[in-house]
């Protein structure tokens, strides 16, 4: 199997994301990635599928990823049946950081228990 066979979750993962810029490139059996992902949580993710496959410090991988807004961790899209405490397990591991989105979205929001399918919500670094 070739390495860029072996990462080919992590390749097609950063077409989902969309990510930018990307270049990818085999030298002497080492897999030299490079892109721009819009968020640090994108970025997070991708290590994690890379981690995922190769270890916690792959040797036949180098990735360089960018992250083009660093003003927020993510920005999420509302679905229907979500809310501000699912949201924050899922982007933190911790229901009772709703607080933080709450906070971070006062512009949209005047009540925590009061969100919308196809709200677009910060997600604030912590």
């Amino acid at each position: 199997m070739s390495v860029k066979d072996k990462y080919q979750s992590v390749l097609s993962l950063g077409e989902k994301l969309g990510a930018k810029e990307g270049k990818v490139v085999v030298e002497d059996g080492v897999l030299k990635i490079k892109g721009t992902v819009k968020t640090q949580y994108e970025k997070d993710i991708l290590w994690d599928e890379i981690k995922k496959v190769g270890g916690e410090k792959p040797s036949d991988l180098l990735a360089n990823i960018i992250v083009e807004d660093t003003s927020v961790y993510h920005r999420h899209e509302v679905k229907s049946g979500e809310s501000l405490s699912k949201i924050a397990k899922h982007y933190y591991g911790d229901m009772m950081k709703y607080k933080a989105i709450f906070e971070a979205n006062t512009n949209l929001l005047d009540n925590p228990d009061m969100i919308h399918p196809g709200q677009v919500l910060v997600i604030p670094n912590l």
